[in-house]
């Protein structure tokens, strides 16, 4: 089974072209989301979270705090880096056992660090979604309710799109004047004709 990563600038339309994936039954590892469970369900993440901001960091019900964290590692780029320094090898040993548990000819971990903390080097093809900057940014300012200045705080903290792209296998423009089904099916047809010829070799 070939696994596959998908990324992207904030803005670019990671989750919905994962979801068009998902309808070609593609199952999708989206790690933003389970970085979050972890930070809850983990206990040795949280002993650590805990360690590193203080017992205040998770409410009284156990909730973790996330306005708070959030507060602290987005105006503390150490914090944010020893934060990543506990969530981003959890969520590596974890997506490696959700892969190995899948049964599908390939499956897709999204996430929007993959290049920048270099997990792409342990898959096999690294898709990018891609859209210009203005787009992106009118996306995010509907969608979260943030300023153009949030936007390019948090775009800051990535790697530029031109540079991601020079790691990509597959590019898909998200830009809108594209159909975006298309893309998605023409990345999925290679992806299981290259499955085949693999498969037709051994």
């Amino acid at each position: 089974m070939l696994q596959i990563g998908i990324s992207g600038s904030i803005g670019s339309g990671k989750t919905t072209v994962c979801r068009l994936f998902e309808l070609l039954g593609i199952p999708i590892y989206y790690s933003d989301w389970e970085a979050k469970k972890l930070m809850h369900s983990d206990g040795a993440v949280r002993k650590k979270i805990v360690t590193l901001f203080g017992k205040d960091i998770y409410t009284s019900e156990g909730e973790l705090d996330r306005k708070k964290l959030a507060g602290i590692v987005f105006n503390d780029k150490s914090s944010l880096d020893q934060l990543n320094q506990i969530v981003h090898p959890a969520v590596a040993l974890h997506s490696k056992h959700w892969f190995e548990k899948q049964k599908a000819p390939y499956a897709i971990k999204e996430a929007a660090l993959l290049v920048e903390i270099g997990a792409h080097k342990l898959l096999d093809k690294l898709i990018i979604v891609h859209a210009d900057l203005e787009v992106r940014i009118n996306r995010v300012t509907q969608r979260d309710q943030v300023s153009k200045e949030a936007v390019l705080a948090r775009e800051s903290k990535q790697l530029s799109p031109s540079e991601k792209i020079k790691f990509a296998d597959f590019v898909i423009d998200n830009n809108g004047d594209k159909s975006l089904v298309r893309q998605v099916l023409v990345v999925h047809n290679k992806l299981i004709k290259q499955i085949n010829e693999q498969a037709n070799k051994v």
